[in-house]
């Protein structure tokens, strides 16, 4: 009697014959998946900027804050000054109320060129903040201070103002602007 032609090895020589596997459902799957995923993602940009301390009032400190400029912010005005103390100028607001950045940025770089040309090539300036600013007038004050977009041949590049940038109190209002108004 042969083996050979029995029911019984044509039903295992089935079962060792291997299944194929379907995996296009899954490729589909994440072939929509992956590109999902990745658009719902969330991409955070982090800067972080270093700031000091105004300098001290102390002897030969003294002679350098007579010389420092100054932006001070108000909840409802800029001014800046130079030297420290002094009012070069008054900042005012855009249709919108809100401080005006680009007029800032205007009056920073013409004080930068007269101190260049005066060979003093400042990099540090004091903001001075009062307790009454948002934070996101403080943060568009900290870009308008730092650099400015300016054209060199064909290109726009961040031309640098003052990008060490030291923190301190405003001053007290002056009543002499609310006699004046």
């Amino acid at each position: 009697m042969s083996i050979s032609g029995s029911p019984l090895r044509q039903q295992n020589l089935r079962n060792r014959e291997e299944a194929d596997l379907d995996i296009t459902p899954f490729m589909n799957l994440m072939i929509v998946l992956v590109p999902v995923l990745l658009l719902s993602m969330v991409f955070t940009r982090i800067t972080v900027i270093d700031l000091q301390l105004p300098a001290s009032a102390s002897g030969e400190q003294a002679d350098l804050r007579k010389e420092q400029v100054e932006v001070v912010v108000r909840g409802d005005r800029l001014a800046v000054n130079f030297p420290a103390g002094m009012l070069l100028r008054e900042v005012g607001k855009t249709a919108a109320g809100e401080p005006n950045y680009a007029e800032l940025t205007l009056v920073l770089q013409e004080l930068k060129r007269h101190l260049q040309a005066k060979q003093a090539d400042r990099k540090n300036i004091n903001m001075l903040v009062s307790d009454d600013t948002d934070y996101s007038q403080i943060i568009a004050t900290m870009d308008a201070v730092r650099s400015y977009q300016a054209v060199v041949v064909t290109d726009v590049v961040d031309a640098e103002l003052f990008p060490d940038i030291a923190f301190g109190d405003a001053p007290a209002a002056t009543t002499s602007r609310a006699k004046r108004s």
